[in-house]
């Protein structure tokens, strides 16, 4: 398998998903200054597509409003991120690089 490289931004969606469980899309926009509405769903997909990431529509949405997808780390994804985070500490002599 290769090395798994993370763009900054999948980085910043995995670290939230890992702190905070599932999320939908907008959630991980509010809760971040590096991810815009206009590519966190793009990028979602992508993640998905690599296995990162999965969603589910939630069970109950309000009354005339669809549901939205929740999304949540796989067990690969947070391969992933930690690999990255030690990769991080190795080559930048313990300090993380920003993401």
């Amino acid at each position: 398998m290769d090395f798994p490289r993370l763009s900054g931004k999948e980085a910043e969606i995995l670290r939230l998903l890992i702190a905070n469980g599932e999320m939908y899309g907008l959630q991980m926009v509010d809760a971040s200054k590096e991810l815009k509405r206009g590519t966190i769903y793009v990028t979602l997909m992508r993640m998905a597509d690599k296995g990162y990431v999965e969603s589910r529509e939630e069970d109950s949405p309000p009354l005339g409003r669809p549901a939205r997808k929740l999304v949540k780390v796989t067990g690969h994804g947070v391969l992933a991120y930690r690999a990255m985070e030690a990769a991080q500490r190795t080559f930048a002599g313990g300090t993380a690089w920003a993401t």
